[in-house]
């Protein structure tokens, strides 16, 4: 099939460029680290499995190192626990919010719809910004992240349930819940931020979006919550190419339609919440990849889909890069806006709207 072989091609080029940027990034710093022995600091992390023994219920399997480049530990430790933990935790969340972008504009049929349009972004604001100015309400011992991955999912799902009447969402309605929650629950976060007393700079902080503090737990959390969704996403990908002819003539095609939006609409706002946890607000992703990738691939979301993730995670590795490489380190969430506020107006400027 055609568009199997240009997924194959066009993601295995973004494969390689997030390779070549992650290396980059892993040798930029206040040591800085050359890609050559940044790459021999990789590929010695590189194991396989040598042979398994089993005693009673424990497995235990044994592993060896395939390379053994000469290179000082002061480098790998920088590079394997410092840096790309920060690195891959960018790249998940980066891929993340490009992926749940690319299926919003084409559940809205709309390039400038993003993530934060069911109001995820507003309700993991409210769980994070409640955790720390009162952290004892929030339940279960959730922590931070917890409680933003809790309110991100409570708020996009309230969104879907007032806009659905008797088994119907129309996109329209949809999107105006998302504008009313995304406005009451950014007035919480303003009577929250208001109340916040010595916790504001914290709270603000995360408000702004960053990956500082990025840790292994974190990156295995977020791959996991983040690739089994997106693999579901992957199979809805021909009825959502479907859909962009309307609802009414996907219907006539044997899609069923509202079962669709619903599988769409919920794993994007679990993939968001995942991205959103663990990195705070981090504006435009969502906007920018899919629409430029779209420019380069075309609108078939089999193609489309993964190219997005893959460059999305690709743009947000290099846009912290940028955040933390100068005298002093600047939020994640102010350079993606910088860059995608310009972008945003320049589509507002050429009338890109009603392209899908």
């Amino acid at each position: 099939m055609r568009f199997a072989g240009r997924t194959v091609g066009w993601s295995a080029g973004l494969v390689a460029v997030l390779c070549a940027v992650v290396t980059t990034s892993a040798g930029i710093g206040p040591v800085w680290i050359p890609p050559a022995d940044v790459g021999k600091v990789l590929l010695n992390a590189v194991v396989v499995p040598t042979g398994i023994s089993i005693s009673g219920p424990a497995v235990d399997v044994t592993t060896a190192h395939v390379f053994s480049y000469a290179v000082s530990d002061l480098q790998t430790q920088i590079v394997l626990q410092v840096r790309l933990p920060r690195i891959l935790l960018g790249a998940v969340v980066g891929f993340s919010l490009a992926a749940a972008g690319t299926i919003m504009q084409g559940i809205f049929r709309n390039p400038m719809a993003d993530p934060s349009i069911i109001g995820v972004s507003s309700g993991a604001a409210v769980g994070a910004v409640g955790f720390i100015v009162a952290p004892v309400v929030i339940p279960f011992g959730l922590g931070l992240r917890g409680a933003a991955f809790a309110g991100a999912l409570v708020a996009a799902f309230g969104v879907y349930l007032i806009a659905t009447r008797n088994g119907h969402t129309p996109v329209a309605t949809l999107l105006l819940a998302g504008v009313a929650i995304q406005t009451f629950l950014g007035a919480v976060v303003s009577f929250l931020l208001l109340h916040s007393g010595e916790s504001i700079r914290r709270a603000l902080y995360w408000l702004m979006g960053h990956l500082k503090g990025a840790s292994w737990p974190e990156v295995t959390t977020s791959v996991v919550l983040v690739a089994v969704p997106f693999v579901v996403l992957l199979a809805y990908a021909r009825d959502l190419n479907v859909m962009l002819l309307g609802e009414e003539d996907a219907q006539s095609l044997g899609i069923e339609v509202e079962r669709t939006k619903r599988v769409l609409l919920a794993l994007s706002a679990v993939i968001t919440a995942a991205g959103v946890a663990v990195a705070g607000i981090v504006g435009f992703v969502g906007l920018i990849v899919p629409h430029v990738m779209r420019l380069l691939v075309g609108p078939d979301h089999r193609i489309l889909l993964p190219t997005a993730a893959l460059a999305g995670a690709s743009f947000l590795v290099a846009t912290d890069t940028l955040a933390r490489s100068g005298s002093a380190e600047v939020p994640v969430g102010i350079v993606t806006a910088v860059l995608g506020a310009p972008f945003f107006l320049y589509l507002l400027r050429k009338r890109e709207v009603h392209e899908l």
